[in-house]
């Protein structure tokens, strides 16, 4: 099947970045959201993030130009009509995950293969929401997607071949190297990498270390690019709460009980970069 129009169902941090690399890719693209201002806020954000990369010489202006004119907006579902392929990249919740992959189901032609962006949640479950089961995929961006090179591609019970090897041919397409994985609670990177990060809230909270200080620990001592907890901010609490909560509930291990300082942060609104303030503070008057 020959893809040259993809959807994108949710405009956040994520949605945008998918959509972002598949219009840089050549590929036209929809971009759908609830409202008519998160999408304008979601192309601003793209055409600041293609900027940055125009002056670090990564992307010329024709290029960026090129991109923003492919992709459209709409809250309509039935503008998925005519996508070749669609991803789903909303909030890390099963129910809202579930709601939206049915009004993609309903949308779409039967013949498109549709993936969801989710970290955590069960592609398994997932597949449930629609008709054939077999055309749903996990396709796993990393934040931020038109940065990081891996995607892993999430095989439920259900998933089909065929929607492996078109994920397989589309992740090839945007630059980006692909693993198979199966449908496990965090696949294989966030099963790793979240309890590091809740743990690192642990240590934080048990006065072990200050935040500085456990971030200087593991990007000298174990060579990481960055601390647990400054990562913690760029993916968000709230993200790393939910995927936490995720693992607890389907191993049903202790060893996955989110830490109480990461949770009663998300409480207090402090999720990261993206508030302006996370485990740092990133308010104007503070950097």
């Amino acid at each position: 099947m020959d893809i040259e129009s993809v959807g994108v169902v949710g405009a956040g941090t994520m949605g945008q970045g998918i959509a972002q690399i598949f219009a840089c890719a050549g590929f036209s693209v929809v971009l759908v959201d609830l409202s008519e201002a998160t999408l304008k806020n979601a192309v601003g954000s793209m055409g600041g993030s293609l900027d940055r990369l125009v002056n670090k010489d990564k992307l010329t202006a024709v290029a960026k130009e090129g991109a923003l004119a492919r992709i459209t907006t709409s809250t309509d579902y039935a503008r998925l009509r005519t996508v070749d392929f669609v991803i789903e990249a909303a909030t890390e919740n099963i129910d809202a995950k579930l709601r939206i992959l049915g009004k993609i189901g309903e949308a779409v032609r039967d013949d498109v293969v549709i993936a969801s962006n989710t970290s955590s949640i069960s592609i398994t479950r997932l597949a449930a929401a629609i008709s054939n089961p077999a055309r749903l995929v996990g396709m796993h961006f990393f934040n931020p997607v038109p940065l990081l090179p891996l995607v892993e591609i999430v095989r439920g019970l259900q998933t089909g071949t065929q929607a492996v090897d078109v994920v397989r041919k589309l992740t090839a397409a945007l630059g980006k190297t692909a693993i198979v994985v199966s449908s496990s609670p965090g696949f294989v990177v966030n099963r790793l990498l979240v309890p590091m990060i809740n743990e690192a809230f642990c240590v934080l909270a048990e006065g072990v270390a200050v935040a500085e200080e456990i971030d200087a620990g593991m990007k000298l001592g174990a060579n990481h690019p960055m601390g647990p907890l400054a990562l913690a901010d760029v993916i968000g609490l709230d993200v790393c709460l939910a995927v936490m909560d995720v693992f607890h509930a389907d191993f049903g291990d202790p060893k996955y009980r989110a830490s109480p300082l990461l949770r009663e942060m998300v409480s207090a609104g402090f999720l990261g970069r993206k508030t302006g303030r996370g485990v740092y503070d990133y308010r104007p008057s503070h950097t």
